[in-house]
């Protein structure tokens, strides 16, 4: 049975820059396929789809939508032209309704770069039904949670469930800091708090990290980035596997889990 997997999708030059995080995505889809199976659709659940409700996309074929600004012309060129499953999207909601959760689907929406440029990396065929999951960023971590413990099942359907977003995202250290420089101090002691609560299974304290873990709050002043964890967590259990660690700008955690 696939696991469940956590991805940090980090910039978007993820896609265009060598660096070792994407080097790993490079390696995720073949190893993937090795030591499993090929996954007969994907659903992802990616920090920058934020609604009231779990939503699904219901579409034909996913559009690749570059929602971002100022970057090289040459990340505009790229796309992942994947096709949608309305059966998968179908099932999922299925599942969260089953679970007493409220959802919605929206038969426009396609792949926004939390999707599309980890997908692009690890399976870059693009032949793979993709399906995105948006997250509920006024809702908490029990809940994120609680959505992947419903869509579980479909791990048992070949259906690889992931989660988007980032170990710490505080843009606002962008400005003047070195791609290549040392992890920052409470960056580390925030993963290392992250490292040992998941590898340990540590549940109760990870849906509390922001009250718990050392300087969760500067990592993550909004939770977005981190919520896709939890939907992975939920939908895997907790046999946690570290499947990557890279940092990039001294503060941008590029780390990757498996559950399950």
């Amino acid at each position: 049975m696939l696991p469940s997997l956590f991805l940090s999708h980090g910039s978007p030059m993820l896609a265009l820059e060598d660096i070792p995080a994407r080097a790993f995505l490079r390696e995720l889809g073949p190893a993937m396929e090795a030591a499993y199976r090929r996954p007969s659709a994907i659903l992802i659940a990616s920090a920058h789809w934020e609604t009231e409700h779990a939503a699904v996309n219901a579409v034909a074929w996913n559009d690749t939508i570059h929602d971002f600004h100022g970057f090289p012309p040459a990340l505009y060129q790229l796309r992942y032209p994947a096709p949608g499953s309305i059966e998968l999207a179908d099932r999922v909601e299925g599942l969260l309704g089953a679970a007493g959760l409220a959802h919605a689907r929206d038969s426009a929406r396609g792949l926004d770069h939390g999707a599309w440029v980890p997908l692009l990396m690890a399976w870059p065929a693009a032949d793979i039904p993709v399906v995105a999951l948006s997250v509920q960023s006024h809702l908490d971590a029990a809940h994120h949670i609680r959505v992947g413990e419903a869509l579980a099942a479909l791990r048992e359907e070949g259906v690889l469930v992931i989660g988007s977003g980032a170990m710490t995202h505080d843009l606002r250290r962008f400005r003047g800091s070195d791609p290549n420089g040392p992890e920052q101090p409470d960056v580390a002691a925030f993963n290392g708090w992250m490292t040992q609560a998941l590898t340990e299974g540590r549940r109760d304290d990870l849906i509390h990290y922001r009250e718990r873990a050392p300087y969760a709050v500067a990592q993550h002043p909004t939770e977005e980035h981190m919520l896709p964890l939890f939907v992975a967590l939920g939908a895997g259990g907790q046999h946690a596997k570290h499947l990557h660690a890279s940092v990039r700008y001294g503060f941008l955690r590029m780390d990757a889990w498996s559950f399950g």
